[in-house]
């Protein structure tokens, strides 16, 4: 996988395969379990507030959700133009934490969203932040399930979604779980149906951040990444408004399959240009 890469404590490492093989051993089941329980049991010990999910920014939370708007409004407009007929949209948010996301952008757009959460703590503030009675929407948009279920493990419903949303949380998935879990997520997708991942993007390489049980990859990581997943963009757009002091946020769409046509012209290409890697 792409380049050099380093942890939160300056250890290089020359590639992610090196990585991977320390962090959850090679075909070690109770390594790589020890990763994952390492992971949520430091989500476990946060706050269940914006401020917590955010780690002490909650004041990113504005401009993340405009930015994701916006993104997400273009995606609308051309996937899914029968919207005005009537059709009916349902989106999953994983590693929804406290129904941030889904409260602020999703319950909007999609008459059914369904949570995806592994922190006990956070999927019960998920529920009541994403009751009816703490919405501004129609009863014709609502939240429906919610999974208890980390992302590693979980699998879709069969054609369900419109659109997938998978935001601040595929770090914790190692390189193989990250393939397995997008191609089982295939099938709960509609037909004409989409990924959009949202994620922090590391200069070059990567980062493993030792406390969470995470890892930020590069764009050129993460496009590896999709073509194992037999994923193709369909549309990226880097985020805007953010601290400098915070990770490069990029936003891909994928789709199953190849776009009849380029979205982003060669003059509209922008360079990603991370703020800092640690």
């Amino acid at each position: 996988m792409d380049g050099i890469g380093t942890d939160s404590e300056g250890r290089q490492f020359k590639n992610a395969e090196e990585m991977w093989r320390e962090q959850v051993g090679d075909g070690d089941p109770l390594k790589k379990s020890q990763w994952y329980s390492d992971g949520v049991s430091y989500w476990q010990s946060v706050e269940a507030t914006v401020d917590g999910v955010l780690g002490g920014y909650a004041h990113v939370n504005e401009p993340d959700i405009n930015g994701s708007e916006a993104f997400l409004n273009t995606i609308l407009v051309e996937k899914f133009p029968d919207i005005s007929t009537g059709r009916r949209l349902v989106a999953l948010d994983c590693g929804s934490g406290i129904g941030r996301v889904s409260k602020n952008l999703l319950i909007r757009y999609f008459n059914e969203v369904d949570l995806l959460e592994p922190v006990s703590h956070f999927l019960d503030a998920a529920r009541i932040n994403l009751a009816p009675e703490n919405l501004m929407v129609t009863e014709d948009y609502k939240a429906v399930n919610f999974f208890s279920v980390p992302l590693q493990e979980f699998t879709p419903e069969a054609k369900r979604y419109d659109v997938i949303w998978v935001q601040w949380c595929i770090g914790h998935l190692s390189d193989d779980d990250f393939v397995s879990f997008f191609k089982r997520a295939k099938d709960g997708l509609k037909p004409g149906g989409l990924f959009v991942l949202k994620e922090n993007i590391a200069r070059s390489g990567f980062v493993l951040d030792k406390e969470d049980k995470s890892v930020t990859r590069s764009d050129a990581y993460f496009k590896q990444l999709f073509k194992k997943c037999g994923l193709h963009i369909y549309k990226m757009k880097d985020q805007r408004g953010l601290p400098d002091e915070l990770f490069a946020v990029k936003m891909y769409a994928l789709t199953t399959e190849l776009p009849k046509k380029v979205n982003m012209s060669k003059s509209k290409r922008q360079v990603n240009r991370p703020a800092i890697i640690k």
